[in-house]
């Protein structure tokens, strides 16, 4: 992952406990601590604690059968389900993905009216490495990539998902 500024806010260290949940299996809130520090987030077990629980965390069982931690994401969907986040973007780009435009390291996308803002939570939901982030208007979605060859190969992901439907 790049290196981002990240503050000190509680709404900042809670979008990254849902990042790393979403990123990682983790079982228990000494591994995630361990994780935030790495990233430069201190906290004590307690604020982790209740970090959690304003975060709606439950233990689920994994594929592989052990307890990790899964938190409601962006979309609604449970962090842990980054598979399902995939076939959701699949379907809306598909369904959603009129054109795209590549200036740079940004990405213009056109989709019909009132729908930008859907097919930009599924590409928020599935976490691209190269993705930094979005914004949506009404018919139109700005992707911003980390670079120019990450923009480029963030538009033939997105068109070989909605070449897909054919």
């Amino acid at each position: 992952m790049v290196d981002a500024a990240i503050p000190t806010t509680r709404a900042a260290r809670h979008g990254l406990i849902r990042e790393l949940l979403a990123e990682h299996t983790i079982s228990s809130q000494e591994q995630l601590r361990s994780i935030l520090a790495e990233r430069g987030i201190e906290t004590t077990q307690a604020t982790l604690s209740r970090d959690l629980m304003d975060l709606r965390a439950t233990k689920v069982r994994s594929k592989e059968g052990h307890q990790i931690y899964s938190v409601p994401d962006v979309d609604g969907s449970a962090t842990h389900e980054v598979e399902a986040s995939h076939t959701k973007l699949a379907r809306w780009c598909q369904e959603l993905l009129i054109a795209s435009d590549r200036v740079g390291n940004q990405l213009v996308l056109r989709t019909p009216v009132g729908a930008a803002n859907l097919l930009g939570s599924a590409i928020d939901a599935s976490r691209m490495e190269q993705v930094a982030g979005t914004i949506a208007g009404d018919d139109t979605l700005l992707i911003i990539c980390r670079s120019d060859d990450g923009a480029l190969q963030t538009q033939h992901h997105l068109m070989t998902l909605a070449a897909a439907g054919d």
